[in-house]
């Protein structure tokens, strides 16, 4: 399994604008266990994204479907930046399974 999470900062007042192309671009990506976007509850311009994909190729071919490449494009008028980006390896837990491995 392969996950990564990451910290993208909006233009200020445009976090909902990102979460709502996030949410629109990212419904079928064959490989994804889970795609968890979230606010953060201490800065108004901050956007977490929660990834679970079944390995990291599958993450590295979701990058060039239609949909995702759409939301990259409208996605980049309203991104600051990027603040932080963690690859993981996911063990298990709800949702993911027993045994990730």
């Amino acid at each position: 399994m392969y996950g990564l999470i990451s910290k993208n900062n909006t233009v200020p007042g445009h976090r909902d604008a990102l979460v709502a192309i996030l949410l629109e671009g990212t419904q079928a990506m064959p490989g994804c266990i889970s795609y968890v976007i979230a606010s953060d509850p201490a800065d108004d311009n901050a956007v977490w994204i929660t990834e679970v994909w079944d390995s990291q190729a599958s993450h590295h071919a979701s990058l060039s479907l239609p949909a995702v490449q759409a939301a990259i494009a409208k996605g980049r008028a309203v991104i600051a930046g990027f603040d932080s980006r963690v690859e993981t390896v996911p063990i298990g837990g709800h949702g993911v399974g027993r045994d990730a491995s």
